[in-house]
């Protein structure tokens, strides 16, 4: 867990006058759900795509298993799976033959059946792909993207528009990848699914990561305090803001001799993390310039 899959050092990418990418650093361990959080036009999608070796860095260190993406050969390329926001199946075909099909291009695939299976498309493995919902479509497209058996799974967007049964259903199966020691890599714009799934966290804000780190640490660290609330005796609501909550709910239990009637503790979310990283809240002065790295360089 401790060697890294990804490590990216002052990468930089423009694009004429505009920067996508201005500096960014990156480690992302062997066998973690790495997931990236950022606006649009934040870099995110041009990083990931410097990862998977389809379009070239200005500057900067990058590797990916061992290998730059610039110069990585087939066979470096095989050990990589893509989940594309876009469908990439044909219509025509059936689920079995596409996944079939996909399987060749790889020097050892999984077995399709197996997979299939493992994405929960077993009872429409002989329907065509235009006939599957688009929450079956994801799952075959999650399909294609793991039938080479790879070490590191990229995943851009995977769920945007899935309805929210839909979405967890596809939260089970990257859990099940996960503990099959794949790693992967997460862009998305639902923080709630970054937290149900990343082990840790990077939030990317004018083409740098501003902070990095597991969700509880990314709100222990960047939160604004949690908020306490409680019932006085004559029957009246108190509320504190404080960055010390459990210090404050011990002295309102001496306080009360017990149990603290009504006590309620609000902690900051990640949402309040994200929206003042990325510049978006009004404190967002505070936020951090450069970012705090769990992991060692």
């Amino acid at each position: 867990m401790n060697e890294l899959a990804v490590n990216v050092t002052g990468l930089r990418k423009r694009y004429g006058e505009v920067t996508a990418v201005d500096g960014l650093d990156l480690g992302i361990r062997r066998g973690e759900v790495f997931g990236l959080l950022g606006p649009n036009g934040a870099g995110k999608s041009t990083t990931v795509e410097i990862l998977q070796g389809h379009r070239t860095r200005d500057s900067g260190s990058v590797s990916v298993l061992g290998s730059d993406p610039a110069t990585g050969n087939r066979r470096w390329r095989s050990r990589i799976g893509i989940v594309w926001q876009d469908e990439s199946a044909p219509a025509e075909l059936t689920v079995r033959e596409t996944v079939t099909h996909f399987a060749r291009y790889y020097p050892a695939p999984r077995d399709p059946g197996e997979v299939i299976e493992l994405v929960g498309l077993t009872p429409k493995a002989d329907s065509r792909v235009k006939a599957l919902s688009g929450g079956q479509r994801r799952r075959l497209d999650v399909a294609l993207g793991v039938i080479g058996g790879p070490e590191l799974l990229l995943l851009d967007e995977p769920t945007t528009g899935f309805d929210p049964a839909a979405r967890r259903q596809f939260w089970e199966l990257i859990r099940r990848l996960a503990e099959e020691g794949t790693t992967i890599v997460l862009t998305t714009h639902y923080l709630q699914e970054a937290e149900e799934l990343a082990d840790r966290i990077a939030v990317i804000a004018r083409g740098r990561v501003v902070a990095e780190g597991s969700p509880d640490s990314l709100r222990e660290r960047y939160g604004s305090g949690s908020t306490v609330t409680w019932r006085e005796p004559d029957g009246t609501h108190r509320s504190e803001r404080t960055p010390t909550p459990t210090r404050t709910v011990f002295e309102l239990g001496r306080r009360h001799r017990g149990e603290v009637p009504g006590l309620l503790i609000d902690r900051p979310s990640l949402e309040d993390v994200y929206l003042r990283l990325t510049g978006q809240r009004a404190d967002a002065s505070e936020a951090p310039r450069a970012h705090e790295s769990e992991v060692p360089r």
